[in-house]
């Protein structure tokens, strides 16, 4: 199980609130970790995401798929005001590319 739990996507960041490192993993975006050490706040969310995932199988839940393995169609559909529609299509038209191309790039971007 061990294989399958380092797939998934962790991240550790100082708290200045909290005066600690804050260990999370984004397929489980409700749990975390906190500790005065980077490597043991990376640690604690490493076995608390194996607890869990231990206990979900055990309860028969469906246990997330790690980001990593998962299989992208590449198109997303994006809800947004007419407003900024009606002022993307404009800029996109000014820099002669099709709304698709302009917010490509603007994604890319970021």
């Amino acid at each position: 199980m061990h294989d399958e739990l380092s797939k998934y996507e962790y991240a550790v960041w100082w708290s200045e609130e909290d005066q600690e490192f804050v260990g999370t993993c984004v397929e489980f975006p409700s749990l975390s970790w906190l500790d005065k050490s980077r490597t043991k706040a990376l640690n604690g969310i490493v076995r608390l995401v194996e607890q869990i995932v231990q206990d979900m199988k055990a309860e028969g839940e469906r246990i997330p798929e790690p980001l990593a393995v998962r299989k992208y169609s590449g198109k997303f559909q994006l809800r947004t005001s007419p407003q900024l529609h009606a002022r993307l299509v404009r800029e996109a038209t000014e820099h002669g590319l099709s709304l698709n191309s302009f917010a490509n790039q603007k994604l890319a971007a970021h």
